[in-house]
């Protein structure tokens, strides 16, 4: 994907939240949730992995800041917010026409593309600061990294804390035994797990209740466990085509039951008004600088349709602002506040 060069001077990244330049008296239409498609999804007894919140961004806004230098804080920006207000899954996709899904990944590439720099950006500040030098090799998109604050998540746990879990990263040191590995979990002394896993793999570590770091065999689990308990354990990063592809490749069974879309075309309706039916897999999306309308009309598996068509809801949630646009990193600081009252409503119901 050929990417403006970061270090010309051009627009820095707004998205289409607001409406525009504007200021026309809008008559408030009476809010109704759109249901189209939709059945309320029943917990299932064996199903036991909490409602999952995931939010969708282009990778465009990433190719209009100015520099390299801004585009890392604004990913940043991204990465605290999706951890402030506990999201499950971050994708990031192109505008492209077909479901291709391979992104620039060359190491060298001084114009990576915006998805690519900032899928690079929102993995390596999601990954506890002990693992990135294990997990990450040095590349020029990572360059003004050190500049960002840390996510402080649940799970970048410093070396003098315990924790019931912890992330780690598998070694080549030898184990007590064939049928174990060696674990970096950011302690003071590498931990034995009980599996048998090549090097540099990541893995979630059941710590317990013993802070003696001996030789017994810890068990790995899935990295939903935490999660199961209540804890936020970060959030996952994908890559997705296009929007059709986004929704398409939703990694839980069913795919997403809501879809929320942003847009200054959406309905205006109060935060504490919003009432969000009940949802195991819930997806907000937000579109680039011509908002969600040019990636639906772009799409050539959604031909024909248009926004309405494709998400459950369809919301302006900033509709009085005094700016014309409100940046992407703005707008999900404030889209995610705005829907804190109604998704805390369904989850305690």
């Amino acid at each position: 994907m050929t990417t403006k060069k970061r270090d010309e001077a051009e627009p820095e990244a707004e998205t289409h939240l607001s409406n525009g330049g504007s200021h026309e008296k809008r008559k408030k239409k009476k809010h109704k949730t759109r249901n189209k498609d939709h059945k309320n999804v029943l917990t299932d007894a064996a199903d036991v992995t909490p409602p999952t919140v995931t939010v969708a961004l282009p990778g465009s806004i990433i190719d209009n800041t100015q520099s390299f230098e801004l585009a890392t804080r604004l990913a940043g920006q991204i990465a605290r917010a999706a951890t402030i207000f506990r999201i499950d899954e971050v994708v990031i996709f192109d505008n492209k026409s077909d479901d291709s899904d391979m992104i620039a990944n060359d190491s060298s590439d001084e114009n990576e593309s915006g998805a690519a720099f900032l899928i690079r950006i929102l993995e390596y500040l999601e990954t506890p600061q002990y693992l990135r030098k294990a997990l990450f090799q040095k590349h020029n998109s990572l360059r003004f990294v050190g500049l960002l604050p840390p996510l402080d998540a649940p799970h970048h746990l410093r070396k003098h804390e315990w924790g019931p879990y912890r992330e780690g990263v598998t070694l080549t040191q030898q184990a007590p035994s064939s049928a174990s590995t060696l674990v970096d979990v950011g302690l003071s002394k590498n931990v034995v797990i009980d599996q048998a896993l090549e090097p540099g793999t990541r893995v979630t570590v059941a710590m317990g209740t013993n802070r003696r770091l001996d030789d017994e065999p810890r068990p790995v689990v899935s990295s939903s466990k935490p999660r199961e308990e209540g804890m936020y354990w970060g959030y996952k990063v994908r890559y997705a085509a296009n929007i059709s592809s986004v929704l398409k490749g939703c990694p839980h069974k069913g795919g997403y039951d809501y879809l929320i879309g942003t847009s200054e075309h959406g309905d205006i309706v109060k935060s504490s008004e919003l009432q969000l039916p009940s949802f195991r897999h819930l997806l907000i999306a937000f579109g680039g600088l011509a908002g969600l309308e040019e990636c639906v009309e772009e799409d050539k598996n959604l031909k024909g349709k248009k926004p309405r068509d494709v998400f459950n809801t369809y919301l302006n949630i900033c509709p009085h602002q005094g700016s014309r646009t409100i940046r992407t990193e703005e707008a999900i600081f404030i889209c995610l506040q705005y829907f804190q009252e109604p998704i805390d409503k369904v989850l305690h119901t």
